[in-house]
């Protein structure tokens, strides 16, 4: 009996639109170049990296608002460049996207603080110009510092926010889906119609949240729905990506709280009736390269001296709602039930029932890489890890992030991806379509189990 292949590894790159995402104070390398986030050449040159090494995407953070808990002030998050100052995801994508054919564009939205119609449009927009690359990671936002921005005492509670997501979906999978149907654009020079009036629809949503009357400003296009990525870990968010996620992406610092993690959406995706692997799963990492195990370590000692110790509290209590600074380094990390995010407490405290974190180890871990393990070694080492943590876990791929832009990605494309080809774990080509059809191989559109092509408007 022949052995089945195994499971091909996948990656997406994991960045922000900012001078420093996940590795607080990493900025001061002085290799680094993420501090030329503003300089559109920084993104088309990744761009064509990342390509090059046939990532699946590029998927982007954002927050709209700052990590102002630790000590109740932005001060130490503007000193020590803590995803601040940071601009938007949206708008770098074009560039990228003109200097590649396949790389994918996965970003990150907050639908709490914007309406669905105009959002609906900006994305439609992205999916025409991208010929059918992007994704939108759906999150729901965890500081209350962006929502006193945007006019609110304070963010709506975690649950709550859930509730927000599901109508805001709704009007959009209406807009994108329903609104116009196939063939409505006719582009007729001789009969002089370029749209037929009677394929077009206006939704009539009138729900609790949002009253959208009337139709979507854009036709159809390549996907009509984006790639839709989710990663919340909460028990309402993994709820949530079971009924909507095509994608989840994980941070968690053990194997056994990602495997739990795994577990945990395969059962919620099954329980809404989609099969348990259709929805594809990458775990957050690091990845640390040298020639040899010696010299993986010693640039990873190296990286540590640059570590901004107080940046990395200010980002663990952004994370968590809990301002540290008040706490001794060595007491223990304990879960407490907040409107912030859970998933980052939680990897810290339930995730892992056979580790107690303090808050020194805690700071410590996310100081290189957030809340991913770092993988270290040579090309081979690393592509054994890979290997294992991908096999014993569950997960479909790695969300890559770095502690030193771009060189950690370069290294991970030059050494680590054609070790993992030698092996028969990692694509050598492309395949064609949309970044949908690549992920899936099932075309460009949703598939019509998913609730975005079974949503319903009202009748003309």
């Amino acid at each position: 009996m022949s052995t089945p292949p195994r499971k091909p590894i996948r990656f997406n790159a994991f960045s922000m639109n900012a001078a420093s995402h996940q590795s607080p104070g990493l900025w001061r390398h002085p290799r680094d170049r993420s501090s030329e986030y503003t300089d559109l050449a920084y993104w088309t040159e990744l761009a064509q990296l990342l390509e090059r090494g046939l990532f699946d995407s590029l998927f982007i953070a954002d927050v709209m608002g700052v990590y102002d808990v630790y000590r109740g002030s932005p001060d130490s998050a503007l000193a020590g460049a803590v995803q601040v100052p940071t601009n938007d995801p949206l708008l770098v994508v074009p560039a990228m996207a003109g200097v590649t054919r396949h790389l994918g564009f996965g970003i990150t939205f907050s639908l709490t603080y914007e309406h669905p119609y105009p959002f609906a449009r900006r994305m439609s927009t992205l999916d025409h110009l991208t010929q059918g690359r992007v994704g939108w990671n759906i999150v729901t936002g965890y500081l209350d510092s962006a929502a006193r921005n945007l006019g609110l005492a304070r963010q709506l509670g975690h649950d709550e926010r859930y509730d927000l997501a599901e109508e805001y979906l709704a009007v959009l999978y209406k807009l994108w889906e329903k609104s116009w149907e196939d063939g409505a654009v006719l582009r007729d020079r001789a009969g002089g119609r370029f749209t037929d009036p009677a394929r077009v629809h206006p939704i009539r949503h009138a729900g609790e949240h949002f009253q959208v009357p009337g139709i979507h400003l854009c036709e159809p296009s390549p996907q009509r729905t984006p790639v839709l990525f989710q990663a919340g870990a909460s028990a309402k968010g993994q709820a949530f990506a079971a009924r909507h996620a095509e994608c989840v992406f994980i941070s968690a610092p053990s194997e056994t709280a990602l495997r739990r993690y795994v577990d945990g959406i395969r059962q919620a995706v099954a329980e809404a009736g989609r099969p348990a692997q259709e929805v594809l799963i990458y775990a957050q990492a690091l990845i640390v390269l040298g020639d040899s195990r010696e010299a993986a370590e010693a640039k990873f000692a190296e990286y540590r001296r640059y570590v901004d110790s107080e940046a990395a509290l200010t980002l663990l209590s952004g994370w968590t709602g809990i301002d540290f600074s008040g706490y001794d380094l060595d007491a223990p990390v304990e879960y407490l039930e907040n409107d912030a995010g859970r998933t980052a407490l939680a990897a810290f405290t339930t995730a892992d029932p056979q580790r107690r974190w303090t808050v020194r180890e805690a700071a410590e871990f996310v100081g290189l890489g957030g809340r991913g393990p770092v993988l270290l070694g040579s090309p081979a080492e690393v592509a054994d890890q890979l290997e294992h943590w991908l096999d014993s876990t569950g997960i479909d791929g790695f969300n890559l992030t770095y502690a030193v832009a771009p060189d950690d990605l370069r290294a991970v494309v030059e050494q680590l991806v054609p070790e993992l080809q030698r092996r028969g774990r990692y694509r050598r080509e492309y395949p064609a379509g949309t970044l949908r059809h690549k992920l899936f191989g099932q075309g460009d559109r949703l598939p019509p189990r998913h609730p975005g092509p079974r949503s319903e408007i009202g009748a003309d």
